[in-house]
Formats: C-alpha cells, structure tokens, sequence
C-alpha cells in the first residue's frame, strides 16, 4: 500500500514509499505557490477523424453502473474481447467506445482524443480543472453519488474543532508548522483552502487509503470522497461543517469543439441525451390503469383530480370503454390512466378505489420522453447554437 509523504524541508528520505508532495503555503499576503503535474492538454483544433468517441471507466463499481444505464437506455456497449479496451454500441452508428481510467477520459477529452464521456463530477473538476472546453451535457446520472469532503481527527487539538472556521482560527498553523492535508486532489484541495482562508496549508498524496494518515502521524487531516462516511468513523475521524468541497455523481461531459466542429458528434449527443432523460425520468414512477363507472369523461376526470395523488404528469387521461349491449355500442365505463410516483403508489390505488375505480392494473415505466429534452436547450445555449 503507498504511503503518504509529509513537506518537510530539508528530511531524508523516509522508509516508506511516497509518490510526490505538493507545497501549498499562504504566507500573510494570501499568494499561493503551487506545482501541478499532469494538467489539462489544449488544442485549438478537432483531430481529423470521421468517427465519434465516447469514453467509459474501465474498472469498478463505476463501470458496471454505467453499462447499465446505458444497457436500460437500449445502448447496450458491446466488447468482441473483454480485454480489449474499444468496444461499439450497434444502436448508435459510428460512435467508437473507449474504455478508460477517468481520469484519462477527463484529459482525453481536453486534447481532443475523446469526443464524450462519463466519468464522476469531481474526476471531471479535479482534471478539467476549470477548462471551459469541457461542457457538462448532463449532470445528474444518479449514480457515483459522494463528496468530497475535509475529514480531521475526533482526538487531540481536534476534538473541540466542528467546522472549517474553526479549523482556519487554530493558532497552530504557522509558516513554520503549516496543516497538513492528505489528499489525491491537488487541484481541488487548494484552491479549496485558498477559497476558506486557510493560509499555511500543505499537501501530500498518496495512492493507498489515505484514511490512515492521521493516526500514523504523517498527516493532520484528509481530504477524499465519502459515500456513507463509515469508513470515516472506523478510522476515528470526522467530517466538519462547511468542510464539503463537491457534491458529485456521475456526470456525461462532452468536448465543447468537438461538439460544434466535428460531424455528427452533436447528433449522437442529443440521442443519447434523450435516451438517458427518458430513462432517468421514469424511474421509479408508475402507470396506474382502471375502470370506473361514469356518466362522462368529464364526470369522471372531476371524482379522480379531487384526490391529491392522482394528478399524473400533466393530469389523468379518461376515455371511454366500449361493449356491445343489446346490439348496440354503449359506453357506461372509462379507462382512467395515471402516473404515479412509486413512494405514493399504494396511497394512490386507495384513493383510485375511494372514487370508484376497479380492475386496477399496475405496470413499470421505462421511458418518459417530453416534447423537448430540457438538457438539449440549455446544451444549445452553453454552444451557442
């Protein structure tokens, strides 16, 4: 496991493996001097190329919820090796998949190489850092979910110290003795600190749980994603009060000139935008199906809208239901047609029932497609188009 490398000016080599330090260190006039390895590549220019890229983690609990987002969207990604790491989605012609670390997705996208990809707000933070070439076409996935958050021990000169104010006050911090912060987030992390006024801080960064680096002494804080914050509490450590730095999920982002130079890029984004809009809005609603005896559409519709939880989308669809009565057509009955949210799906058949409703069917909704995606209008407006 890699180990973290504390700034000490001056030490020898410690005995145990360290991949690199980064100095952050506000002296009275709040300026930061800081080095950071592996930035955002630019290029003015679209690489020539008449295929459409989309890039995919390739490892973890990432990669598989995101083949199945995209495998309940129809665009199931297709691999003819498992260890090879391009792929295809048949349904959508011409676009090539790859499958990389997120990071790499982030800077790939940067220098062109990527036209999309779906990775995690904070990779998409943390290595875009900034770069408004990269547009955010969608930006709430519903899975990934965490945080980047500032995590400091529940012991010693700490135990007292419950928010980021308080943490900036502590007399310790000095030029000589500055906070140190563990972390694999050194672009986030300081520009964090700088931000809150924190002015003698370093970084170090590790690859290995940076969990452990407090209590081994090499560290007085961390800063790094919480899901549940369990592991947090095993190590004896807590978050603090304005201490979160990023909410993040999974995210689709784009290359904003591939979008608007190269062809056919923007029409595959707007498909798959749709598909995943349609798919993402449906989840856990309800289509509610049942017959109620009425003397017109507008009778009926009148019992169903005076309960609360039958309103639908855009209010019920009532049409009559024919039979053949004594050879002719008659209508005594109508199809009530609702969506319901499943947390109120129980509550809305009692109520179906209250007013007269029978013969109540319940079904899943897969897609809920509107007239136009939201998301597609404020994307246009992002380009400019």
């Amino acid at each position: 496991m890699s180990m973290l490398q504390p700034f000490l000016s001056g030490s020898t080599t410690p005995s145990f493996p360290f991949k690199r330090t980064i100095l952050v260190c506000c002296a009275p006039s709040q300026q930061f001097h800081v080095a950071v390895a592996n930035g955002p590549v630019l290029d003015a220019r679209v690489p020539e190329r008449t295929d459409i890229r989309i890039g995919l983690p390739s490892k973890g609990r990432m990669t598989s919820d995101t083949l199945d987002l995209l495998k309940d969207c129809q665009l199931s990604v297709k691999q003819a090796n498992p260890r090879q790491y391009v792929a295809q989605i048949p349904e959508l012609a011409n676009l090539e998949v790859w499958l990389q670390r997120p990071k790499d997705i982030v800077r790939k996208l940067a220098s062109g190489d990527l036209d999309l990809g779906i990775v995690g707000l904070d990779t998409v933070s943390e290595y875009g850092q900034g770069n408004e070439e990269l547009v955010l076409v969608h930006d709430a996935l519903d899975y990934g979910n965490c945080r980047l958050s500032l995590a400091i021990p529940k012991y010693g000169i700490f135990e007292n110290i419950n928010s980021l104010e308080e943490l900036a006050q502590m007399s310790q911090w000095t030029a000589d003795k500055p906070l140190r912060v563990a972390t694999g987030f050194t672009y986030l992390g300081p520009k964090f600190m700088k931000e809150n006024g924190l002015k003698y801080v370093t970084f170090s960064t590790a690859d290995g749980a940076l969990e452990a680096a407090p209590v081994m002494g090499i560290a007085d804080a961390i800063l790094d994603l919480v899901s549940s914050g369990t592991t947090l509490k095993e190590n004896n450590l807590k978050e603090i009060e304005g201490g979160i730095v990023l909410e993040s999920q999974a995210v689709l982002v784009a290359s904003r000139r591939a979008l608007i130079q190269r062809k056919g890029a923007l029409d595959i984004t707007k498909e798959i935008l749709e598909r995943l809009e349609a798919h993402l809005r449906a989840v856990g609603q309800f289509t509610v199906t049942a017959n109620m005896r009425g003397s017109s559409a507008e009778e009926v519709a009148e019992r169903i809208l005076g309960q609360p939880s039958l309103s639908g989308l855009q209010g019920p669809t009532v049409s009559p239901v024919f039979c053949k009565r004594d050879g002719k057509v008659a209508s005594d009955y109508f199809a009530i047609v609702v969506c319901v949210p499943k947390k109120a799906l129980y509550k809305s058949v009692q109520q179906l029932r209250a007013v007269g409703g029978s013969g109540v069917l319940v079904s899943p909704l897969t897609y809920i497609f509107d007239e136009e995606t939201p998301r597609w209008r404020e994307l246009l407006r992002k380009l400019g188009l």
